[in-house]
């Protein structure tokens, strides 16, 4: 039976599957600057304010955003975390990846 708890690699997947929308990136970009509640946040966008309340809840499963509420509004901003796991992960695949072709680049260099 698979444990209900998230694991590091299940929290990166979210990210990256949130961040591989174009409009999901644009919100995350606005909410970058400022908190925003989701009617300011619609406003930027040629689709309907319940389009962009799905999108802020694949953000928030995600662990992207903090939701915070005054009166009956919430406001929405950038939960950086995640996005720094993301990179760390990102940062050992490219050290991966250069060590490879590093090590390509001797052997075909030797062997001319």
């Amino acid at each position: 039976m698979r444990s209900t708890t998230p694991t590091s690699d299940d929290r990166r997947s979210a990210c990256l599957a949130a961040l591989a929308d174009p409009t999901r990136r644009a919100i995350l970009e606005l909410l970058a600057r400022r908190r925003l509640h989701v009617e300011e946040l619609a406003a930027h966008f040629p689709i309907s304010r319940p389009a962009v309340s799905k999108h802020l809840r694949t953000l928030r499963q995600a662990g992207l955003l903090t939701e915070s509420h005054e009166g009956r509004r919430a406001f929405y901003g950038v939960d950086p975390r995640p996005l720094g796991e993301v990179e760390q992960w990102l940062a050992a695949q490219r050290r991966v990846w250069q060590t490879s072709l590093a090590r390509l680049k001797r052997l075909v260099e030797h062997d001319d």
